[in-house]
């Protein structure tokens, strides 16, 4: 079988895809602002302001982007079918080749590359199987292998880092059943951050046995570009089973339905050395600000890479000014399997 590999200059037919979409508003893109708050008790930069966000070991630093648009409020919806003209669910992936948003496929894996048609990061895209395949059924091996060969691809271009994630099951932020891998280019997840803050893709810290700093449980392991699809499958096998057994430790025995579903909701994500799961138990948790509730923060995959989003400005500022409660932390406690033992087991 050949090897998987993706376009060598997918940097550029990505960029070229993207800037041309948003010219003809085929897409849309939604600028953010952005802060940088600490998960952990060092003190940090945020909009020239030093806060303090957690109760978490002084010797480390777990940084967390928080970024607000406020255009997200008035992001457009699907019009919704009348009861008498039942229609197929819109799936944007199905046959994209000759659309706006399409990039390039892999034919070797069964693949396509389109872009997200709602980008908060510039030239988000998405790896999605060609035939239908469930988002809730675990991945296959020419999943893991045609998203590194995408973040190999980004990687022999100038060294470009490209951040991977997948969201699955009901808690984890998934919003579309047709199976799909998002692939983000780490120097835009940097846009709007100062040349001298040290946010990094928090993945890449998360194979490191006893990672303090970090209030949620996740499974990692180093993987490499000399894996085959078969090895680098066995990693993402055993650190999914890993995350079952967390499940189980916490909450209970989970039955098994017996169709193929993944048993828990969970998060994936890839770098070019990393590959990590975190289970998931809720997609977000209410913000608060005095007493009372402000919105709700969801996070999916994008959590393990260290960022957030927040689409109201009073969420917004709750979470930023909101830092002697710890607030951030808490949320990112009750998503998971909460590491920090001042959390309740059951939540």
């Amino acid at each position: 079988m050949a090897p998987i590999k993706a376009p060598v200059n997918l940097p550029e037919l990505v960029k070229a895809a993207f800037n041309r979409a948003r010219v003809n508003g085929d897409l849309n893109y939604y600028a953010t602002q952005v802060a940088v708050l600490t998960a952990n008790s060092i003190p940090v930069s945020l909009s020239q302001t030093t806060v303090t966000l957690s109760r978490a070991a002084p010797d480390t630093y777990k940084q967390f982007q928080l970024r607000f648009s406020p255009a997200l409020a008035n992001k457009p919806t699907a019009p919704k079918s009348q009861a008498d003209q039942p229609r197929k669910p819109f799936d944007p992936f199905e046959n994209p080749e000759n659309g706006p948003l399409f990039i390039a496929d892999i034919p070797s894996s069964g693949h396509n590359l389109v872009l997200n048609k709602f980008a908060i990061v510039p030239e988000h895209f998405i790896l999605a199987t060609k035939d239908y395949k469930l988002q809730t059924h675990l991945l296959e091996p020419n999943d893991l292998a045609a998203t590194y060969a995408c973040i190999e691809a980004y990687h022999q271009h100038g060294d470009s880092e490209l951040y991977a994630f997948f969201n699955s099951g009901q808690h984890s932020g998934a919003s579309q059943p047709h199976r799909h891998i998002q692939l983000l280019p780490v120097a835009q997840m940097k846009y709007g951050l100062p040349e001298s803050s040290k946010w990094d893709v928090l993945a890449k810290q998360l194979v490191q046995p006893q990672l303090m700093g970090i209030p949620f449980a996740t499974f990692g392991d180093k993987i490499h570009g000399g894996m085959s699809p078969n090895e680098l499958h066995a990693v993402y096998v055993a650190l999914f089973r890993s995350a079952v057994d967390a499940v189980e430790a916490h909450v209970g025995k989970l039955d098994d339905s017996g169709n193929g579903e993944a048993r828990i909701s969970y998060n994936l994500a890839m770098t070019s050395n990393s590959l990590v799961v975190m289970p998931r138990l809720a997609e977000g948790h209410i913000i608060e600000e005095d007493g009372r509730s402000v919105g709700k923060l969801s996070l999916n995959g994008t959590v393990l890479a260290g960022t957030a989003l927040v689409k109201s400005e009073a969420e917004w500022t709750a979470l930023k000014a909101n830092s002697d409660s710890n607030q951030l932390v808490d949320i990112l406690a009750k998503i998971g399997i909460p590491k920090n033992p001042g959390h309740s087991k059951k939540l």
